[in-house]
């Protein structure tokens, strides 16, 4: 099955201009496949930590996190994850330096069957400009 979900853009070090996607990914994939489609989807290297959040807030002191250094990462799925939220948010931080955050919502499409010759994740839509993670800085 094939989920459809909504990720954000919500700040960053370099964050200046709006950004979102739309992100087709089968429901078994583990939260460390989320988490390279991601960076595929905006366009970032693979070269920092990472980690997701279930919370009312990103900073809340309740939230359940899951780091990239943790077994869970490779052992929960897209489907756990989202099921774990119940009513909460669900957000990615990637490089606790600059601190990329984005918010993961469900799209209100209703899960589907995967299609023949069609490679997900699959990039669907997508608005606004995709950020720099390193920008060419005037000297």
């Amino acid at each position: 099955m094939i989920e459809t979900l909504k990720i954000k853009l919500l700040g960053g070090m370099y964050a200046q201009q709006e950004w979102e996607c739309v992100l087709e990914i089968p429901i078994d994939c583990s939260l460390d496949e989320l988490h390279q489609a991601i960076l595929g989807a905006v366009g970032f290297d693979n070269d920092h930590m990472y980690e997701f959040c279930i919370a009312s807030s990103y900073n809340s002191r309740s939230a359940q996190r899951i780091s990239c250094d943790d077994d869970r990462v490779t052992q929960e799925t897209v489907d756990t994850l989202l099921s774990k939220r119940k009513g909460k948010k669900l957000y990615y931080l990637f490089d606790y330096g600059d601190s990329w955050l984005f918010q993961i919502n469900n799209s209100r499409k209703k899960r589907f069957n995967e299609k023949p010759d069609v490679f997900y994740p699959k990039v669907v839509l997508e608005n606004g400009v995709r950020p720099e993670q390193y920008p060419e800085w005037d000297e």
